[in-house]
């Protein structure tokens, strides 16, 4: 049997109605703020990542998926959404918008890694982009909206009761200058390494020369611990990058964002620089038995920064920006772990069922007339045999059962059956969706009552 490409998956109703409640809550927040929803291709131009990404990142070196096209063009599906953006910022004429130009987007993205917990080949972003100023209260914009989506579909609240956890979500967040003070610290840092250069793995070892910030993001046990005693950006920026890094934090301080000050914090990317952070789902089991553990491993649900030089990478006049991304398949995955409900299917609160070939016929159209008067109804019109519907009817926990067959179709009655009570009437046709609102009402009210 064919399968699937290793890494790639298919998506099931069940994780679809999660993706529902992310996407619902983040485009309602980032239109509420002024975003325009942007798709972009999913094949670009290579040379659109190539540069940008940096051609020492892991993305370029190993992960990115390329096709060469027969007339010769270079291709790749595209590895983040940020360069895409940016690209469609210049060739859609952006620039004469009023300016910073808001965007967000969603979809699916490419990387050749190693599929492991939460992480594919293929895998889904909710991105928000902002793109034509420099101002620091964007940067803290763009934390803000990151931070409300996740806390407002259930985190940053107490774990279901299996679970045990409680969860809060921390911004930690870093400024790694710009082009006038990152140099003498990547200086600077290259001579440390340098000092530790046998103690490198061998992906730091060939990176120290290109760019040493890589090797503070390196996961190595070895290269993590050198990290510690590494120079810190931070007490190296200059007086602009500090004025604007204070900003952010106090905007974030003002809109009561937790964050974590990580000095050693970097993305995988070139074109970032000033602000760069990550969102981490922090937890702690409760300590109320033996089991109890403090500090427990920590989860990136999302990340971004500021890319004040990515236009000028890409050959384009300078463009200030600033975005973010949420990974969708860690955002299930720990929705689920956490009991975090997905978005509920409407339940059926009907189920019609037919006996005989004239009755399958009219239930054909009655189907399209309970929903055309807004009744949620469900159905098994390839079944015909009583019991099996019934029992279909049963399991889904349906409150009235419509019962045609040859007789209802051919005299325009229709029997309705209480699921619960076992009752059962005969009504016509015409009278139909009247007397189900008025029994589904009904029903309400007794449950009410019950409470």
């Amino acid at each position: 049997m064919v399968r699937s490409p290793k890494g790639m998956h298919d998506i099931l109703h069940g994780d679809i109605r999660y993706m529902e409640r992310i996407l619902e809550k983040a485009g309602e927040i980032a239109e509420f703020y002024g975003f325009l929803p942007i798709k972009t291709p999913h094949l670009e131009q290579a040379e659109l990542f190539l540069r940008p990404l940096g051609e020492t990142s892991d993305v370029v070196e190993k992960e990115m998926y390329t096709l060469r096209t027969k007339g010769g063009d270079l291709l790749a599906l595209r590895p983040e959404g940020t360069a895409g953006i940016a690209r469609a910022y210049f060739e859609n004429g952006m620039g004469s918008w009023p300016q910073p130009v808001k965007l967000y987007y969603e979809g699916a993205f490419f990387r050749h890694e190693k599929p492991q917990r939460g992480r594919f080949r293929e895998f889904r972003q909710f991105g928000v982009e902002i793109l034509g100023s420099d101002d620091a209260v964007l940067d803290a914009l763009t934390i803000k909206i990151a931070y409300l989506i996740l806390r407002e579909i259930g985190f940053s609240a107490k774990g279901g009761p299996a679970s045990g956890w409680k969860n809060d979500l921390l911004v930690h967040i870093n400024s790694i200058g710009d082009k006038n003070c990152r140099p003498a610290y990547k200086k600077e840092l290259t001579n440390y390494y340098r000092k530790k250069f046998n103690y490198l793995c061998k992906d730091c070892k060939r990176r120290l020369k290109d760019n040493p910030l890589r090797l503070l993001d390196c996961k190595e046990k070895e290269c993590a611990e050198l990290k510690a005693q590494a120079p810190q950006m931070i007490e190296r920026l200059c007086e602009t990058c500090k004025t604007h890094f204070k900003s952010v934090l106090e905007f974030l301080d003002e809109g009561q964002i937790p964050y974590f000050l990580d000095n050693f914090l970097v993305r995988g990317f070139d074109y970032y620089g000033r602000t760069v952070f990550e969102i981490f789902l922090e937890e702690e089991k409760k300590q109320d038995g033996p089991e109890a553990v403090a500090g427990a491993p920590a989860t990136v649900l999302g990340a971004g920064g500021r890319y004040d030089d990515l236009a000028s990478i890409l050959g384009e006049r300078p463009l200030p920006a600033v975005g973010m991304s949420l990974g969708m398949e860690r955002i299930i995955h720990e929705m689920k772990r956490l009991e975090i409900a997905p978005t509920p299917h409407p339940e059926a609160k009907v189920f019609l069922i037919h006996i005989g070939p004239a009755a399958k016929k009219r239930s054909f159209n009655l189907m399209e007339e309970l929903r055309a008067a807004g009744v949620n109804a469900g159905e098994s019109i390839s079944r015909d045999n009583l019991k099996t519907q019934l029992n279909i009817a049963s399991k889904i926990g349906a409150k009235l059962a419509l019962i045609l067959g040859q007789k209802e179709a051919m005299d325009g009655s229709i029997i309705m059956r209480d699921m619960e009570e076992g009752f059962q009437e005969s009504v016509l046709q015409t009278k139909l969706i009247e007397k189900i609102k008025a029994s589904l009402a009904e029903s309400r009210r007794a449950s009410l009552k019950k409470k």
